[in-house]
């Protein structure tokens, strides 16, 4: 849910599941001398008052290394939005935001503005979605289970970091109760035993259960894949995808008495790096039209059929006509011959208004990067990184790399990018593991929001990596869902999560590269100096105004 309230302090704040985010303004005469917000959260159902805390302190209060963090009270923060990542499903929250004026240790309170609040649930009609926390939580990680690899730690770490996402994939398998339910997944990665067994409990139940597996020869994913599915003693109802260049869908259509009900999609492999490493989401649709046509194409990717075959059938089942706006519920399969689907994705981008936030597991490809990020207007266009670029010769690497880091210098373009910190009480038990995942250790997501906080905002999710490739080449899905603010305050809440988390490491990684420790890393300092750090954020045309304003909703 969104709710905003207007005082000395503007608040607009918007609540997904795990996560309310927090917008401030105020007009800036007002602004004057501002030190900062603090910020005070009263649980209403647990009947618990605090102050938010944050990474950065006055140079008075500085105690140890930047890692420590800090009462808003004292060391208030400096900027026009703050998020609460702690929050909890289904909870009532009342958020009270104060501007501080003064001096450092001699702060004074003006007056506050609240902002009551609803955390969603994970589950609804018609959409479901769940993330995990992922391997971005790291830290948070160390302070609950120390240096220690959570295979080693036990069921409450796994727990912890999967968070709704396998029990809601569980859940979802579990509502083949008998005989008269059935389900079609087509999973590229299935070697994790917790879906697996959930499977193989479905048909002693006596469902109908089928599915089609990723199986490319001599591919190392394929041996696990087997494996796994020999294991659960699966092997009679599981169907290779052999012919396919990658079989990357991850979808499972939940039929009763032959007539699909639901389905779930999303970016979820079936392996222990998806469920608990990469951040990962699965997404429950329950539309019988929409579970009906992926049906159909589970039901054309049963008998393996070849790229040629399997575009054919696609262009005639799935056609998309660039020249119409997406619809709420429209569906792209893959593989498609041609580029008119991919070039459709991209103009779906493009009717962004106000703001675009996409997460790119390998990089932005050139089509995106060109025709949706390489523009320099008033725009928020937000993008989380796994890498720079993936693949292509060292050449083609370089300039690709070159013109992200140019375009993320526009004021409107922020950019995030994964990084590996070999700092202990960071990623000490990432580090332990030897890495989180393969090809990808932190964003494994593919989706889109377009302009999310607006009312008809547009989420875009699925299995494709927004490049031509996931188009025409491997086996994929996308569901467009327009209209449905509670899904976008879901996925944005979480888009932010990750994004403020993968800013903060690429800050520690810039400094370890070049001084090789943290030893004299202080980017926690605040301005000491009354109202020294607001100009920057009502200067026209700034990446900060840009983002107060957006934010805010003014």
């Amino acid at each position: 849910m969104r709710r905003r309230v207007e005082g000395l302090v503007t608040v607009n704040a918007i609540a997904g599941t795990h996560v309310v985010f927090l917008a401030m303004d105020m007009d800036r005469k007002d602004a004057t001398g501002l030190m900062g917000f603090a910020i005070q959260r009263e649980d209403k159902i647990e009947k618990e008052v605090t102050w938010l805390r944050g990474n950065k302190s006055f140079n008075i209060a500085r105690k140890g290394t930047a890692l420590n963090d800090y009462s808003s009270l004292d060391n208030p923060f400096q900027a026009f939005q703050w998020a609460d990542y702690t929050a909890k499903p289904d909870y009532n929250y009342e958020y009270t935001v104060y501007p501080m004026f003064g001096k450092p240790g001699k702060l004074t309170q003006g007056k506050g503005t609240t902002v009551a609040v609803k955390t969603e649930t994970p589950e609804g009609k018609p959409h479901s979605v769940y993330f995990n926390r992922a391997a971005i939580s790291s830290q948070a990680y160390v302070k609950r289970f120390g240096l220690v690899d959570p295979l080693k730690v036990g069921q409450e770490a796994l727990d912890w970091l999967t968070r709704e996402l396998l029990p809601g994939l569980l859940a979802f398998i579990e509502r083949a109760k008998d005989s008269s339910f059935s389900l079609h997944a087509a999973i590229y990665e299935a070697h994790l035993d917790e879906p697996l067994k959930a499977l193989s409990d479905a048909r002693k139940r006596k469902a109908k259960v089928h599915l089609i597996y990723g199986a490319k020869p001599a591919d190392d994913i394929t041996k696990l894949n087997t494996k796994a599915i020999r294991d659960a003693n699966l092997k009679g109802i599981a169907i290779p995808r052999k012919k396919a260049k990658l079989a990357h869908n991850k979808f499972i259509v939940l039929s009763r008495n032959d007539k699909p009900i639901a389905v779930w999609t999303g970016s979820t492999n079936w392996s222990t790096n998806a469920v608990y490493g990469q951040l990962n989401v699965g997404h429950v649709v329950e539309d019988a039209d929409l579970a009906k046509q992926f049906l159909a194409y589970w039901t054309e990717l049963k008998d393996d059929p070849d790229a040629d075959s399997e575009k054919e059938w696609i262009d005639q089942n799935n056609p998309i006509d660039p020249d119409k706006p997406a619809k709420d519920g429209e569906y792209l399969f893959s593989p498609h011959s041609g580029r008119i689907p991919f070039d459709w994705l991209i103009s779906i981008a493009n009717t962004a208004k106000a703001g675009l936030f996409m997460t790119f597991p390998f990089g932005i490809v050139k089509d995106f990067r060109a025709e949706v990020y390489d523009k320099n207007d008033d725009i928020l266009r937000y993008a989380m990184l796994e890498m720079y670029v993936n693949g292509g010769n060292a050449k083609s690497r370089k300039e690709a790399t070159d013109d992200t880091i140019r375009i993320r210098r526009f004021p409107n373009v922020g950019m995030a990018l994964g990084s590996y910190i070999k700092v202990p009480t960071i990623d000490g038990w990432i580090k332990e593991r030897g890495g989180i995942g393969t090809h990808v250790n932190w964003v494994h997501t593919k989706f889109m929001l377009v302009d999310p906080l607006g009312d008809a905002p547009i989420v875009v999710t699925g299995s494709a990596n927004w490049s031509l490739s996931s188009i025409n080449v491997n086996d994929e899905n996308l569901v467009v869902i327009k209209g449905s603010k509670r899904v976008a305050d879901i996925y944005f809440g979480e888009f932010m999560r990750i994004f403020a988390h993968y800013r903060f490491r690429e800050a520690i990684a810039i400094h370890l590269e070049k001084h090789g420790s943290l030893d004299d890393w202080t980017p926690q300092d605040l301005f000491d100096t009354p109202g020294k750090w607001v100009p920057q954020h009502y200067k026209k045309g700034s990446e900060y105004a840009l983002r107060r304003l957006y934010f805010a909703g003014a």
